[in-house]
């Protein structure tokens, strides 16, 4: 166990994984920061001081009589008139607090601050943590020491970022089209992504990262927040014009969301913060968090099959056991039977809330079709829709006070439902225990967890985000190893609060493969491969009517957790093979591409994208032509990630390898490059055609650090 020192009046570093956080708790005040970034190496407690001294701004005349400066929650008595810290009143007064530090332990990395204002009555614990993977995690709690109530309208803490970052980077979106990238410069003011929809939403920004100008994925200084909550949530980068550059976050409140009586505290959602050498560094540190935690799914990732864009509603008892003796026989791990399955649910307008199987669609219930999965080695999985409840459900008619709402009239429906109260001891209860009964009976080990409506007119968010995490742990207590999925109307609901209670998030709806590489690339920027669900699309997709061959479709799913969503009965022979080998594919290099490290690139002019999970002795690399080149032939592609000193050849991989553009000659009797030499020099490509992809394989070292050799490899 780390032994826990007392810090207070003291300059605090701690380090990680090239990351270095230094504090100043030298004065009496909340604590501020001398530096985030690049570890300078350990320093002795002289160099702090110094370093502490020297990071003082100096005066500047029209401001505070005295330097001006800020803590992790500024208070305004510091010269500081950006985002406040901290803001709440008691009916208008204490609403300007002056916080005195009382304690201050180091326990490692861990550091953690307590403070109190006697004239406003309030208490604050700041919890601040460097993970092994280097990124800095901080929650906020505020305690009303009070005799009356304490308001709080919003708790917002910071860190600073040097002068040099001057772009910013965030995602944006909408539903079927998550997470676009959109930049632009780091100007004077306030740039703030709030979502208001009761969950994550569509078009979060997900992570909002500050960078020196030109950063990209493999180089440049880039300073990154994300807030880890659910619900109704606030990400901004903020520029004042006495030249303090801050990322903060926090949780979004509804006015008089959070009211403390006497004795309560209010605890803030986590930040997540990462300083990195550009956006690959960026993403392996959230990446290997995710990793180190000790709930992370160990087991290889199954290839699931979701039957939805094969049958939707049409629950034909037929059909699905075809589909899942088809699946079984081309490697199909787990089955997933989607939305219509319970009551009277032949259509989006109706039965949410009813969750007792249909006796019309299933008159035997379930089983004939669960028990022929499991018989066929494949686990199964399940839809549901806990957060929602259909106006004409029996749910809905027997208990309309479980509705959610903010006046005696409905809120305005959205995809014919409205929300359930889970905050409501009742409603909840009803919900975890219809669910437990459905997940018992029919040993169900995959929850497939929608959410499907924005939530408007819905008092108590915050209440509503922690009782749905509250069904979510409740539910895998009580049934262990059960999986849950996080999909909300695509990937709505992607964030790391709700990985604490989760296994995977559905990136979109959209299964296009063209859409996919993009949301797959920045969803990824957050979250690792093996927790983000990509599957291969029909041969039209259902989204966007385009129109893309299997490779294609293939390739862009196995850069995610593979899994199919297409009709398999509608498949010809030659198309069943060529998916099984995918499969086959996907099968053999899933350790690799669910624990190694992420890299990606783009080739400007030629319009390629690449994308690549490496380790020193293998790599496998994606080659998606997004559109059509500049130049034909293109030139040549580097590979990133790869030992510099060792020697690595490169193969072709998958059954389309023989049908791409025009090849080079070399290809025919591979040569050995270094590391060094692919990442800088490179080599020429076959010629690829818009919306097509090549798989790649760059292996060196011992044959016995390869995968076994395969039929599917260019050897």
């Amino acid at each position: 166990m780390t032994k826990s020192s007392d810090v207070a009046r003291r300059v605090v570093q701690l380090r990680s994984a090239g990351v270095a956080l230094i504090l100043d708790l030298r004065s009496d005040g909340l604590p501020t920061v001398v530096h985030w970034g690049a570890d300078p190496g350990p320093c002795d407690r002289a160099e702090l001081d110094a370093m502490a001294d020297a990071a003082v701004p100096p005066h500047v005349i029209n401001l505070i009589d005295g330097p001006v400066s800020h803590s992790l929650l500024p208070e305004n008595h510091t010269g500081w008139f950006g985002v406040p810290g901290l803001s709440g009143s008691r009916s208008g007064a204490a609403w300007a607090p002056r916080f005195t530090v009382s304690a201050a332990v180091q326990e490692g990395r861990r550091l953690t601050v307590d403070a109190a204002d006697p004239s406003t009555a309030l208490g604050l614990r700041l919890a601040i943590e460097l993970t092994g993977s280097g990124l800095v995690r901080l929650r906020t709690s505020v305690r009303n020491d009070g005799d009356d109530d304490y308001r709080v309208d919003a708790v917002s803490p910071v860190l600073p970022v040097p002068d040099r970052a001057a772009e910013l980077l965030d995602l944006a979106g909408r539903w079927s089209r998550e997470r676009q990238p959109q930049r632009g410069p780091f100007n004077i003011g306030v740039h703030l992504r709030e979502g208001r929809r009761g969950r994550t939403g569509a078009d979060a920004a997900t992570v909002v990262v500050a960078g020196v100008p030109g950063f990209g994925f493999r180089s440049g200084e880039v300073w990154a927040v994300h807030t880890a909550w659910s619900g109704n949530h606030r990400t901004w980068a903020e520029h004042t014009g006495e030249g303090f550059r801050t990322l903060g976050g926090g949780e979004s409140l509804q006015p008089g969301e959070i009211t403390l009586r006497p004795g309560e505290s209010y605890r803030s959602p986590e930040l997540y913060y990462g300083y990195a050498d550009g956006l690959d560094e960026l993403a392996s540190r959230f990446h290997r968090h995710l990793r180190e935690r000790p709930h992370h799914p160990g087991a290889p990732r199954p290839v699931n099959l979701n039957v939805w864009e094969a049958v939707y509603f049409d629950h034909d008892l037929g059909k699905l056991l075809t589909l899942a003796e088809r699946g079984a026989e081309i490697g199909v791990e787990r089955f997933v039977l989607d939305d219509g399955w319970f009551h009277r649910r032949n259509g989006p307008d109706r039965g949410l809330g009813d969750w007792f199987v249909d006796e019309q669609s299933w008159p035997g219930g379930l089983h004939p079709l669960v028990d022929r999965v499991k018989e066929l080695g494949m686990t199964f999985g399940l839809w549901f829709e806990p957060e929602m409840v259909s106006p004409r459900s029996k749910l809905a008619v027997a208990h309309p006070e479980w509705i959610l709402r903010a006046r005696p009239q409905l809120p305005p429906a959205s995809r014919w439902q409205q929300v359930l109260d889970l905050a409501d001891p009742a409603a909840f209860d009803h919900v975890l225990a219809r669910m437990s009964a459905v997940i018992a009976e029919y040993g169900v080990g995959y929850l497939k967890w929608d959410h499907n409506r924005d939530l408007i007119e819905a008092p108590g968010v915050h209440r509503q985000t922690l009782a749905a995490y509250r069904l979510m742990d409740e539910l895998r207590a009580a049934f262990p190893g059960l999986e849950i999925e996080s999909c909300s109307s695509g990937g709505a609901r992607v964030d790391l609060g709700i990985l604490e209670h989760t296994d995977r998030v559905w990136a979109s709806d959209c299964i296009d493969p063209l859409e996919r590489q993009t949301i797959q690339r920045w969803t990824s920027q957050l979250i690792p491969l093996e927790l983000i669900g990509g599957h291969v699309a029909s041969g039209v997709s259902h989204t966007t009517g385009r129109r893309h061959d299997l490779a294609f479709r293939a390739i862009t799913s196995l850069f995610a957790h593979f899994g199919l969503e297409l009709d398999l009965t509608g498949l010809d022979d030659a198309e069943t093979t060529e998916l099984a080998e995918w499969i086959a594919i996907y099968k053999r290099y899933r350790a690799l591409l669910h624990s190694g490290t992420l890299v990606r690139d783009d080739h400007p002019g030629t319009g390629r994208w690449l994308t690549g999970v490496v380790t020193p002795e293998l790599a496998l690399y994606s080659v998606a032509a997004m559109r059509r080149s500049d130049e034909e032939p293109a030139g040549r592609m580097t590979f990133p990630g790869l030992d510099p000193a060792r020697h690595y050849e490169i193969r072709l991989v998958g059954p389309n390898r023989d049908d791409l553009g025009p090849r080079p000659g070399w290809l025919d009797s591979p040569a050995r490059f270094s590391g060094a030499t692919l990442a800088t020099v490179g080599v020429r490509l076959p010629t690829l055609r818009p919306e097509t992809a090549m798989l790649i394989e760059v292996s060196g070292g011992p044959s016995s650090n390869r995968p076994p050799v395969s039929t599917l490899s260019a050897e």
